[in-house]
């Protein structure tokens, strides 16, 4: 029988400038694979954003195995930094470059590949689903959020999932994902009075006031880490007033704070402690700061348990590495699917994802087929 080639599906799906939100036939060539192969597959596209869902088997049946991943990616920047076709999926000294390669284009294939190949030999007990959406990399306000809206509505469910995001810092098996700090962004809008630097007393300068509530902030000490998580940061990354005259005082000055939290904290907390932080130095200097905040995802926890354990028999069976079980990162949809049902994320190595030449080691994606095929043998065993 002919199997599912996970490297050549790669390249195939790299070939595919699926720059977000552009869909690049990356989700229109998955969909012609798995339809072949007996999944029924929906397209969930939402508001533009293009999202394929596909399940083999019964959905009303209680067990199922869920993958979720992305064809989208980002920006190739300069292509004239570029040493390889960004699009190109050339494979030299066994690494294939291009966009996407690590992230995560050879994740989605590797899954898709494993499922297609397991229930052609082996049909399971229960229902393999893949929710892949094109809306990973930038807003992900209508990918798989809208895959588990429809889910919910058309009564499709996941029992678990695996996210197949690179994990792995530097070998394969080396760590997975079992839950994610929360992130948001704050900006803060300070206004004072204009008026003449000789002048101070004449004007209102917002400038004090928005350094002492950038100190507050990136001096105070969050937590200590939890029993999963490391402690939480608090990053000043933007600090901007524009004001290119020496002999005026500004009347306004902007700032922006980024917060990667642990389980300690919820969005709404840390929300309501930047107003209160902006309120307390408005009354020392008697400014107006007004703040605008943006939640990207709360923290999340699957606690060691079956899931977990699953995946990380597979993953020393292959490689012979036993993962380390991590929240460090930034965010993924996992996010999401918390919500749904458990979730764990496991995939590649990471080094390259997001930069110039990126590019993964061909032998590792039949590497990671195996793994997941082997997850989804003693899932349904």
């Amino acid at each position: 029988m002919t199997r599912t080639d996970p490297a050549e599906l790669t390249a195939k799906l790299v070939q595919c400038a699926s720059v977000t939100p552009v869909e690049g036939g990356a989700l229109t060539l998955l969909q012609e694979l798995l339809t072949d192969a007996g999944f029924s597959c929906w397209r969930v596209d939402r508001n533009g954003t293009p999202n394929l869902y596909a399940r083999w088997g019964d959905k009303a049946h209680p067990q199922s195995f869920g993958f979720n991943g992305h064809t989208d990616v980002v920006p190739i920047g300069e292509e004239s930094d570029w040493t390889k076709a960004p699009f190109g999926a050339e494979i030299v000294d066994g690494f294939m470059y291009g966009r996407g390669t690590t992230d995560m284009k050879s994740g989605v294939a590797a899954f898709a590949a494993a499922a297609i190949d397991f229930v052609r030999d082996t049909p399971p007990d229960g229902a393999i689903i893949l929710a892949i959406t094109g809306d990973e990399e930038g807003d992900a306000t209508d990918g798989t959020t809208a895959l588990l809206d429809w889910m919910d509505a058309e009564k499709e469910a996941m029992s678990v999932c695996l996210v197949g995001e690179p994990t792995c810092p530097d070998h394969m098996g080396q760590m997975m994902k079992i839950g994610r700090r929360g992130s948001l962004s704050a900006w803060f809008d300070v206004e004072g009075k204009q008026g003449h630097s000789a002048y101070p007393h004449r004007a209102l300068n917002p400038l004090p006031a928005m350094v002492r509530l950038m100190d507050r902030l990136a001096s105070h000490e969050l937590d200590q880490g939890t029993s999963h998580f490391d402690a939480s940061t608090l990053a000043v990354v933007t600090l901007d007033t524009g004001n290119p005259a020496t002999n005026v005082i500004p009347a306004k000055t902007s700032a922006c704070v980024n917060i990667r939290f642990n389980d300690d904290h919820t969005g709404a907390s840390l929300s309501q402690w930047l107003r209160d932080q902006a309120a307390t130095v408005d009354v020392e200097f008697g400014t107006k700061t007004s703040v605008k905040i943006k939640i990207s995802g709360e923290s999340f926890l699957t606690p060691p348990g079956p899931l977990s354990d699953l995946i990380a028999k597979a993953v020393e069976a292959e490689t012979g590495n036993t993962p380390e079980l991590s929240t460090t990162g930034g965010t993924s949809d996992a996010r999401f699917v918390k919500s749904h049902c458990p979730v764990v994320e496991f995939g590649l190595v990471g080094k390259t994802m997001h930069a110039v030449d990126e590019r993964v080691e061909v032998a590792q994606i039949h590497q990671l087929k195996s793994i997941y095929t082997r997850i989804l043998a003693d899932y349904f065993a």
